[in-house]
């Protein structure tokens, strides 16, 4: 959409102007964003087979093969915080002047609207292209031959404020089977369920934070890798070609299509997907005491180098 393209362009501007400027300390920069992709176990870098080309010239046809690989690229940077304009990200909050309270935003959401059921929490999410760009590029070119991603950096792909009406009513989707199905797209595990992917609105009966902000991430996740959804989004949605394989659409709990690495509080250099801990545990290492958090979202990608015009078959 060209208003999110614009949004881009926006962003780049501010970080290249905001440089000098003093940040709030508990802030998330765009260097400290950058600095976190140089990660071998997010990579995942692996030598998982081969592929055949078929080469012809003037001279006669003969088979090639080519490596292929496997590997993770940070395409999103996923924020899920509390109070419109508030991105953890200290760029893109610049660019989001506050313009009030989320409706029933907060730790709780009683005090803000005594309507509805107290553990209900709300969460704005933005999800806009990773910024490694080239600085990952040379990192995982490292290892050998390395997949391109396809995300813009700085590129909004999912706000909530721009996708208002769906994000904050949960309509239609909160007619979908996957929202009236107990058991169906949920986040969890036994014992410790973190909530429903559907509806994928902001809105969460949750009473842990962290746990409501990873749920409200995931189903932007799901919004944007997904073409044709009831959302005001710009799908991450890569079309397949001869020694180019991208990343199917994420499924919550499957690491082969999707993996978290948090960015704040407390930065990881490792990815999992969630719930990465015993269904006992607190995470309450993990707690904000804004409500503020950020994740970046690695895709897996196969790829091998062209040697030919024709992909005869690929191994695996």
């Amino acid at each position: 959409m060209m208003r999110y393209r614009t949004l881009g362009a926006l962003l780049i501007g501010a970080v290249l102007s905001l440089g000098v400027i003093e940040r709030p300390a508990q802030a998330l920069t765009t260097p400290e964003i950058v600095a976190s992709s140089i990660s071998t176990q997010c990579l995942d870098y692996q030598v998982i087979g081969i592929c055949v080309w078929l080469n012809c010239s003037w001279s006669g046809c003969s088979i090639r093969t080519s490596v292929q690989v496997r590997h993770y690229i940070p395409e999103l940077v996923v924020s899920s915080y509390e109070n419109t304009g508030d991105s953890p990200w200290w760029e893109v909050a610049t660019l989001s002047p506050p313009l009030g309270k989320a409706l029933a935003g907060g730790q709780s959401t009683s005090d803000a609207n005594r309507a509805r059921h107290e553990h209900l929490r709300f969460k704005n999410v933005d999800a806009i292209g990773h910024p490694a760009g080239g600085a990952f590029s040379s990192f995982a070119s490292a290892f050998g031959m390395s997949c391109a991603g396809a995300a813009t950096p700085f590129q909004p792909y999912h706000l909530s404020t721009l996708d208002a009406l769906a994000w904050r009513s949960g309509i239609p989707e909160s007619l979908y089977p996957e929202a009236l199905t107990p058991g169906m797209r949920e986040l969890g595990q036994p014992g410790d369920l973190w909530g429903n992917v559907y509806p994928r609105s902001g809105f969460l009966t949750q009473v842990h934070d962290y746990k409501t902000a990873a749920t409200t991430a995931q189903r932007s996740a799901d919004i944007v890798t997904r073409t044709g959804q009831p959302h005001v989004y710009t799908p991450l949605v890569a079309e397949s070609r001869d020694g180019y394989w991208p990343p199917g659409p994420v499924k919550e709990g499957d690491p082969s299509t999707h993996r978290w690495q948090r960015l704040t509080p407390g930065m990881s250099k490792s990815c999992r997907v969630w719930p990465d801990r015993g269904v006992t545990d607190t995470y309450g290492d993990r707690l904000d005491t804004g409500g503020d958090y950020a994740w970046s979202l690695w895709l897996p990608y196969r790829c091998c180098k062209r040697r030919g015009q024709t992909l005869l078959y690929a191994v695996p």
